[in-house]
């Protein structure tokens, strides 16, 4: 669990470029290749060879369903920025940046914002849209008999 917490958090990673003196709007600011298929793809390829010398991750028939689910989960659902430049969805091939057609999840705060209504807001939703996940993660399951 800690490490699809860890992995869903990756991208997010890119903020790390304000601290660089990295532009928000160039190739590697936030939101921008970290956020792009190709980053997804490389993260993914990363996750998989990180989970080969784990036999009880790829083995286990449950996780490779929830991973299935979990697969077809909007990818850029919560980096639809409403405010700023959007995602570089399509980068390498183009640096220009995206917006969903609908937004669900407000933009999030950075830093200590982050502690202000306005993030107390952005957790919130973000826990209502997603509890159903979570419960349907942590429901009992039979187990098979063999």
């Amino acid at each position: 669990m800690a490490a699809f917490s860890a992995l869903s958090l990756a991208p997010d990673v890119d903020v790390i470029a304000f601290r660089l003196g990295i532009p928000y709007s160039a190739p590697f600011g936030h939101r921008g290749a970290a956020h792009s298929i190709c980053g997804a793809l490389a993260l993914a390829f990363v996750a998989a060879v990180a989970a080969r010398g784990t036999p009880e991750l790829v083995d286990n028939r449950q996780t490779r369903l929830r991973l299935r689910h979990c697969r077809r989960l909007p990818w850029a659902a919560r980096h639809v920025d409403r405010r700023r430049l959007g995602i570089a969805l399509l980068w390498p091939v183009s640096n220009q940046r995206y917006f969903a057609p609908w937004r669900p999840i407000p933009v999030a705060p950075i830093g200590a914002r982050m502690l202000t209504m306005a993030g107390v807001r952005v957790v919130m939703t973000e826990a209502l849209q997603f509890a159903p996940l979570l419960v349907w993660s942590l429901w009992p399951r039979r187990r098979s008999v063999a």
